[in-house]
């Protein structure tokens, strides 16, 4: 069974950078054709913030991080990293990574698989 495990949240000036984790245990992440990264904000529903295609690397970004944010994924290490560099208070929320086959790894439909989520909080 997949379990999925994100890690790297935490409290950060405007201005600042996060780095977020992650890793899976039971499969590895390359069984998966996407994985994604999503934020959930207090009573807001679960977006997509960035994505990464294993078949070929592709990336995709939601428009409000685009130049700001970078997802990586490290096959040796077993990974997929999100690089959070000039947040703002806006990028408050849980963060979710997610993994599974989708139509569009930027939309939440079609992933089954998720971890818990870390926080991440903006603010002076």
């Amino acid at each position: 069974q997949l379990q999925l495990v994100e890690s790297g949240g935490g409290l950060v000036q405007p201005g600042g950078s996060l780095r977020l984790s992650c890793t899976s245990s039971g499969f590895s992440l390359e069984t998966y054709d996407d994985i994604g990264w999503f934020r959930q904000a207090p009573g807001k529903e679960r977006e997509g913030v960035s994505c990464i295609m294993n078949s070929d690397g592709s990336t995709y970004y939601a428009d409000s991080v685009k130049g700001r944010f970078t997802i990586s994924r490290d096959k040796a290490k077993n990974t997929v990293d999100l690089q959070m560099n000039s947040l703002k208070p806006e990028d408050t929320g849980v963060y979710f990574c997610a993994a599974d086959h989708v139509a569009a790894c930027l939309s939440r439909i079609g992933y089954d698989n998720w971890g818990q989520g870390t926080q991440v909080t903006v603010s002076s």
